[in-house]
């Protein structure tokens, strides 16, 4: 019995081994390098120019392309018409004709497609999940079916105008669940683990018409506790467990919310060693350059690990970019909100300050530079 346990056990091992050799080396050949610039049709509505290192005007998805960008993020609202006004005021207006016209440029730009679908009217995020008007009402045995169809009908319509993505968010930051109340997790309560199982019927309708649809493409889970491995780790065995179909775990890292980068690495590898057959993307990332004419009372706010500063920006992103390099199993970075660009118009009421162009002149930022490293040979 001892050497027939040893046997299996090293069986495993050596399976284990394997795939996750051959993950790492389809994870080098296949990085991806993005951002999430969900706004930017509408600050060229603006007539918003976007400028180079130097100061020259650039097509943005050109300029980026040329900086090694093969990748654009675009989020996705059920009917963003039902926000209230101060998120349609933040920049919540991609519903399903904007997200179609902006995919359409990213494919003729040879540039892959992440869609990252909300599952809301606006903002979905670790604290607010709101249910979409259009399912306001409904049955709870009903959702997991609408997001199913919901998920298939908008991307059948996609597909018949020729876009077709090659990675699919079945959720945004989804580590306290989806669909508010009905879908929300249950931490730490009683009820906790017949959360799970709601969750996870929702995640599977989702995914099952990702695959139907669109089988090619990658399907990605992404939550946001990139700083704590007990949650993250909990998560995507649960996932496990429910055998929820996906390829991707995304993450959300943003150093003032998630801590140091070295603890993001031991997480990385934590990942990598409980979860070999899935790969990585940090699906959102970002950092302050400035605090000028945002929400922040004080200059220093958020600069515990970074001065908020142009420097601050690029000594994170060259950090970042070094710590994710030694992870084979992550395969994709992606800045969120890269396209903020304040320069010649009124857009948004006040700045996030943590895109790549600066909000005062529309130069692209030091960090882009440094951020282009993540998938240089």
């Amino acid at each position: 019995m001892r050497r027939l346990t040893t046997t299996l056990l090293l069986s495993i091992t050596l399976a284990t081994c394997a795939l996750a050799a051959s993950l790492a080396a389809n994870a080098q050949s296949q990085r991806y390098l993005g951002g999430d610039l969900s706004l930017l049709p509408s600050y060229e509505e603006q007539g918003t120019v976007y400028r180079d290192y130097e100061g020259r005007a650039v097509e943005p998805l050109q300029f980026l392309k040329q900086q090694g960008w093969d990748a654009v993020r675009v989020r996705l609202f059920v009917e963003p018409e039902y926000a209230p006004k101060m998120h349609q005021e933040e920049g919540v207006c991609q519903d399903l004709d904007y997200v179609l016209r902006f995919s359409k440029r990213i494919q003729q730009a040879a540039m892959k497609l992440m869609l990252d679908f909300h599952y809301s009217d606006y903002w979905a995020d670790p604290g607010k999940q709101t249910m979409p008007h259009l399912w306001q009402g409904a049955r709870r045995q009903d959702l997991p079916d609408s997001v199913y169809q919901y998920t298939r009908r908008t991307l059948t319509a996609l597909k018949r105008q020729g876009v077709v993505p090659d990675m699919i968010q079945v959720g945004n930051e989804i580590t306290n669940g989806m669909l508010w109340p009905e879908g929300k997790i249950a931490w730490g309560k009683e009820n906790e683990q017949q959360s799970w199982d709601y969750l996870c019927q929702l995640l599977t309708a989702g995914c099952r018409a990702c695959r139907e649809v669109c089988p090619q493409a990658r399907i990605i889970i992404h939550t946001e506790k990139a700083g704590r491995w007990d949650v993250t780790k909990t998560y995507y065995q649960q996932l496990r467990r429910h055998q929820v179909d996906y390829d991707i775990i995304g993450l959300s890292y943003y150093p003032m919310w998630h801590g140091t980068i070295t603890n993001l690495g031991q997480n990385l590898d934590r990942l990598q060693w409980l979860f070999p057959d899935k790969e990585v993307m940090i699906v959102e990332t970002a950092a302050y350059y400035s605090h000028v004419n945002d929400q922040w009372a004080t200059p220093d706010k958020y600069a515990e690990f970074y001065p908020i500063s142009i420097e601050g920006q690029e000594q994170f992103t060259r950090e970042l970019v070094d710590e994710l390099r030694r992870h084979w199993n992550v395969r994709g970075l992606f800045w969120w909100f890269a396209e903020e660009n304040a320069c010649g118009n009124t857009l948004l009421p006040c700045w996030v300050n943590r895109g790549l162009f600066d909000n005062h002149t529309g130069r692209a930022l030091p960090a882009l530079k440094a951020f282009s490293q993540f998938n240089a040979k």
